[in-house]
């Protein structure tokens, strides 16, 4: 079962959530999916056993073959490839490794060539594994190594996906292919804003959610009237409490020590299978 934890804003404790859970259950696999700034690594510190670079797939121009013809450019939606008379420019940031180019030019100018994008890294935690990717500074796309971490799923292990916060592509390319997705919010205007974005998001996905209300007990009630009259069931409650941030400040899952929350966690995970008749 692939479980996918996400939030419409960031800060809202989501991947204390996706941390928590995976150490209450059984023969867990988590995915750091956030590569812009993983931080699971940082609750579990686990012993990385395997470290590689990862790489996406760029056009590699063999000029003496080229005609600057310009079929390249022209096929480009993102405008990685520029052609002016004789001189052919290529701007790996901007591709997308689709392989478009190499398809439509007449000369077979254009091969595959490689370029780093960021780390891969695998590690455990007792039985516990986790994953995750780390972007490379200043490349501005997330989603070609989030689609490299997620080649990485056990499917014979129960997949916990930690995404990136927002609803822009990156947390869109962790989430497809879940069979259920974990909303963490707030009970405040900013979080019931976001959480209106996400849950369109999910629905136009088809994704089956439910919501987790984090540091219940300040702000109002309309996150709770607003999942109310959508029919999103509420999956638990986690209060603003002192403890809880004591021991994620200093890089400790709180159910290790508030062992209450293991059960919390199990019958979470209990629900969402339920939920997404798994």
């Amino acid at each position: 079962m692939i479980i996918s934890v996400a939030s419409g804003k960031g800060g809202t404790g989501k991947t204390s959530v996706a941390v928590n859970m995976a150490i209450s259950i059984e023969k867990v696999q988590l995915l750091d999916c956030d590569v812009e700034e993983p931080n699971a690594h940082l609750l579990l510190h686990p012993k990385i056993i395997n470290e590689e670079p990862a790489y996406m797939l760029v056009p590699n121009l063999n000029e003496r073959s080229c005609n600057y013809c310009g079929k390249c450019a022209n096929f480009c939606q993102y405008n990685a490839i520029f052609v002016i008379h004789e001189k052919i420019l290529i701007f790996p940031e901007l591709c997308h490794g689709c392989g478009g180019c190499i398809l439509i030019c007449p000369k077979k100018a254009i091969k595959e060539g490689k370029h780093k994008i960021g780390m891969l890294k695998r590690g455990y935690k007792g039985d516990l594994e986790l994953v995750y990717g780390e972007l490379e500074v200043g490349k501005p796309m997330a989603t070609p190594l989030i689609r490299q971490v997620k080649r990485l799923i056990d499917k014979n292990k129960n997949v916990i996906l930690d995404a990136p916060p927002g609803t822009s592509c990156p947390m869109i390319e962790t989430v497809k292919g879940s069979d259920f997705c974990i909303l963490v919010t707030e009970p405040t205007p900013f979080g019931l804003h976001d959480l209106k974005i996400t849950v369109q998001v999910l629905e136009d996905m088809k994704i089956p959610f439910g919501v987790i209300v984090n540091r219940a007990g300040i702000g109002d009630k309309k996150v709770y009237d607003y999942c109310n009259n959508k029919g999103i069931p509420i999956l638990l409650e986690i209060p603003y409490e002192r403890r809880i941030a004591e021991l994620y400040s200093k890089g400790v899952p709180f159910s290790l020590e508030m062992t209450e929350y293991k059960e919390k966690f199990q019958k979470l995970f209990n629900d969402v299978k339920r939920l997404a008749n798994k």
